[in-house]
């Protein structure tokens, strides 16, 4: 099952599927990149593997992490020789197409890792990623890697221009490699970047405008001056039924205190659904959702999860779709999502590992553990960094004492459907407006090109 495709992202599928050429899927928030994953993953005729640099990104994409598909150490991954076992070099060598979700968490010794461990397993050296194309998606304005420290952050900058995947070497061609194993200065891969430019989630060309005036640091003081009339407004009281305005704010303790506080206000006792955890399902920081569900009558509830009870009719919520609880009883929950009640049923979330089928000769994506949980979070709050994906109609956005990383503010403002939706806890300032240097740098050379 998949959704169906715009001409746009059709004519991108149709090019990832009939060439060999290697992609860089991006665009702004909105423009339907996850929708292109999925059918990628569904439609595709060649020998697909989907990974992502964290936990929570493969459980999204139903992959396997980065790390564990290549089965690469923790920490920087520098210029010795990998070690591969025969299984791993097994399931390199069945892959044709290697997609990577939310690339733009991929450090460039990532990257480059990802190139010589597919060099190495398949015995192509001299071809990038040993002959196998790589399709990335991801946006650099919203997300960035985890900035390297110590003596990691020293080695970076003595061989890297950046920390960011598009300063990897295998694209470059023009760095050789320091300890000359695999000479990469050779071998530079072209890359194809097409940028999805079809907007689904807002249709209003002003706060269109206005969204990437942000999203590239491009914002005039008659822009803010726009953002900051609107947003300076109290979220409005719930009337007949309604859920109250969601929050979307920068820090994990600002979330947790304001969804206690809210569940705390309500009448009645607490209700705790525990998660069935089955398999090696790794760290509690990759659950999919709360271990320890804490639901009372009237919580408002966020679902983690499209629904597809119903298929083909359309779906009853999506991920992101907020509700308001009004039944507990007999293991389900029942949500009122727009006036409409709903009866929720836990949800099973999947951990896939990659395998070689001898016998097929192909990749098998093999389930090594579940987890078994509401498809619900309160959701009176959740950080920006949860926000990511969703989409609201509605919501308050608290950048505390400033946006912290580059791409916050955009990505907490691109949640929304329209401009009508904006309150702010306080005015923007300039500060919160941050974009990361070599991605602009990047991204002016990709639109000169």
């Amino acid at each position: 099952m998949s959704t169906p495709l715009s001409a746009e992202q059709e004519s991108l599928f149709q090019q990832i599927e009939n060439t060999r050429d290697h992609v860089f899927v991006t665009g702004r928030a909105g423009t339907g990149k996850s929708t292109l994953l999925r059918h990628l993953a569904w439609n595709t005729s060649k020998q697909l593997a989907i990974c992502a640099p964290t936990g929570v990104a493969a459980l999204n994409v139903e992959g396997q992490t980065i790390h564990s598909l290549f089965r690469l150490p923790i920490g920087l991954i520098a210029d010795s020789e990998l070690d591969q076992s025969d299984a791993t070099r097994r399931i390199l060598n069945a892959i044709d197409t290697l997609v990577i979700d939310e690339i733009s968490m991929v450090g460039a010794d990532l990257m480059d890792a990802i190139d010589r461990s597919l060099r190495q397993a398949r015995g192509r050296r001299g071809e990038p990623f040993g002959g196998v194309q790589v399709v990335m998606f991801g946006d650099p304005y919203q997300l960035a890697p985890v900035p390297p420290r110590g003596d990691e952050l020293r080695y970076i900058q003595d061989h890297y221009r950046s920390s960011w995947f598009f300063d990897a070497r295998v694209w470059a061609g023009d760095e050789p490699d320091a300890a000359g194993i695999l000479d990469l200065g050779r071998y530079g891969a072209d890359l194809r970047i097409e940028e999805l430019r079809q907007i689904h989630r807002q249709s209003d060309p002003r706060f269109t405008a206005l969204l990437n005036a942000v999203r590239h640091g491009h914002v005039t003081a008659d822009m803010a001056q726009v953002l900051n009339d609107v947003g300076a407004r109290p979220a409005p009281e719930p009337v007949d039924g309604e859920p109250p305005v969601i929050t979307l704010a920068t820090r994990n303790d600002i979330v947790t205190s304001i969804n206690r506080r809210h569940l705390d206000a309500l009448k009645g006792r607490a209700q705790t659904a525990l998660a069935e955890i089955n398999g090696d399902f790794g760290r509690g920081d990759i659950y999919p959702a709360d271990v320890e569900l804490q639901l009372k009558i009237g919580a408002q509830v966020m679902f983690l999860r499209n629904d597809v009870g119903g298929y083909p009719e359309p779906p009853r919520w999506v991920n992101g779709t907020i509700g308001t609880v009004t039944r507990i009883a007999g293991g389900t929950v029942r949500v009122e999502v727009d006036g409409v009640e709903h009866e929720v049923e836990p949800a099973v979330w999947e951990r896939f590992r990659y395998s070689y089928d001898a016998g097929t000769k192909a990749l098998s994506r093999d389930v090594v553990a579940e987890f078994t949980q509401f498809p619900l979070r309160l959701a009176w709050a959740v950080t920006i960094h949860k926000s990511q994906g969703k989409t609201y109609q509605r919501a308050v956005i608290d950048l505390g004492s400033g946006a912290f990383a580059p791409g916050q503010t955009y990505v907490a403002l691109s949640r929304l459907t329209s401009l009508d939706g904006l309150y702010l806890s306080r005015p923007l300032r300039p500060r919160d407006v941050r974009v990361d240097p070599d991605v602009q740098r990047f991204m002016s050379a990709v639109r000169a090109a």
